[in-house]
């Protein structure tokens, strides 16, 4: 199956879906060890440190099962119900034949080609040019597009995109990314309430403090808290940094799988610029940006971005499919309703050059090709 990238590629995504299900387990872990040792810190604020981190580890022991319980049971819920999620965020609804005739029989044919069941297909209002493929198995695989999409490319570019979306099903990509955005949902909504908890109990702890100064052993809520803290914080960018574990190489195997399967490297190059610095869904969260074809954003987010530029994309491309690169695309004007999708270039044709041996430029009116030695005029 060269068309999908590589086996190893395969592989490794499969070993790292599994060890981000059991980080996810030990972040959780974590985070309720920081709760435990904030709680132990506003209920006895005068209590030495170590007899604090003492009760929060009982605290720990003692809540494992539940937390253990909970934490599966989210995954389950995720793992259900995350499509639903995705769509309510994006607005995706699934089309049929009848509905989107173009682009359905564009993604049937690939899938015929190689054998591959087809994903359920989607279509999300927005003039923004981007698709993202989702799901965790073969009954919930789904590909959306955007309605600026299926209007601004012509038929060889969008099979491109959707070919390199079937890439990213067939190599595992979608499921590592749904599992690593669970990680990071859950994460960082149980950092958000600790911080606000801890907000609010250490404006209390400023007068329990000074109250039980005089106390043996007192001041360890302060050192409890501070631990508690950073274990909070390295929670939170651990569960970012989970997103490194999805390879940037991703994107380039996508991209070539797209051309295994389309022959066709100039319409991959060609949507890849079209889609340039137009791919942002306004009111989508970062986690689904980064399942789309080009997540566009960038400032503090961009350090924990898993898209490689588009010139390097399109580098790529050129160097080991021989594509051709037509530069960025400052502009895209209006779709023709007329011929939707026809090749568009903002860019004026260059005069071909003349010299002395050239042909001499056609007379206005007269058929080009004329002469002595050229064919005889109509």
């Amino acid at each position: 199956m060269a068309a999908y990238g590589l086996y190893t590629h395969i592989r490794s995504n499969r070993r790292r879906s599994i060890a981000l299900l059991i980080g996810l387990f030990v972040l959780v872990y974590l985070m309720t060890f920081a709760g435990a040792l904030l709680a132990e810190a506003f209920l006895d604020s005068g209590a030495p440190f170590d007899l604090i981190v003492g009760r929060a580890l009982n605290d720990l022991i003692v809540s494992l099962p539940f937390v253990t319980a909970g934490t599966a049971l989210w995954i389950l819920i995720a793992y259900r119900f995350h499509q639903r999620m995705i769509d309510a965020l994006t607005g995706g609804h699934e089309v049929t034949r009848r509905d989107e005739p173009r682009l359905y029989n564009l993604l049937e044919n690939l899938c015929i080609s190689r054998g591959i069941p087809m994903p359920k297909l989607k279509i999300m209002d927005s003039s923004a040019l981007n698709a993202f493929a989702s799901g965790l198995n073969q009954k919930q695989y789904s590909i959306t597009v955007t309605t600026g999409l299926v209007n601004r490319l012509n038929d060889a570019e969008l099979e491109a995109v959707l070919a390199h979306e079937l890439t990213h099903i067939r190599n595992g990509d979608v499921r590592m990314m749904v599992i690593a955005v669970i990680i990071a949902g859950v994460i960082s909504f149980a950092a958000e309430i600790f911080f606000r908890i801890m907000f609010r109990g250490g404006v209390r702890m400023g007068g329990g403090s000074s109250g039980g100064g005089d106390r043996k052993g007192g001041g360890g809520a302060g050192l409890a808290i501070l631990l508690a803290v950073v274990l909070i914080a390295v929670a939170w960018f651990l569960s970012l940094v989970i997103r490194f574990a999805l390879s940037r190489s991703r994107e380039f195997l996508a991209d070539a799988g797209a051309v295994e399967l389309t022959k066709d490297p100039d319409a991959m190059i060609m949507a890849l610029r079209k889609i340039e610095n137009r791919g942002e869904l306004p009111g989508v969260t970062s986690a689904v940006m980064e399942m789309c074809v080009d997540n566009p954003r960038s400032g503090f987010e961009d350090l924990f971005a898993t898209h490689p530029s588009i010139d390097s994309r399109v580098d790529a491309l050129v160097k080991m499919a021989g594509g051709r690169d037509p530069g960025p695309i400052a502009a895209l004007p209006p779709p023709d309703d007329g011929n939707a999708g026809s090749e568009i270039s903002d860019r004026a044709e260059p005069e071909t050059p003349r010299g002395p041996w050239s042909d001499p430029a056609p007379i206005p009116g007269t058929t080009p090709g004329g002469g002595p030695w050229g064919p005889p005029r109509g």
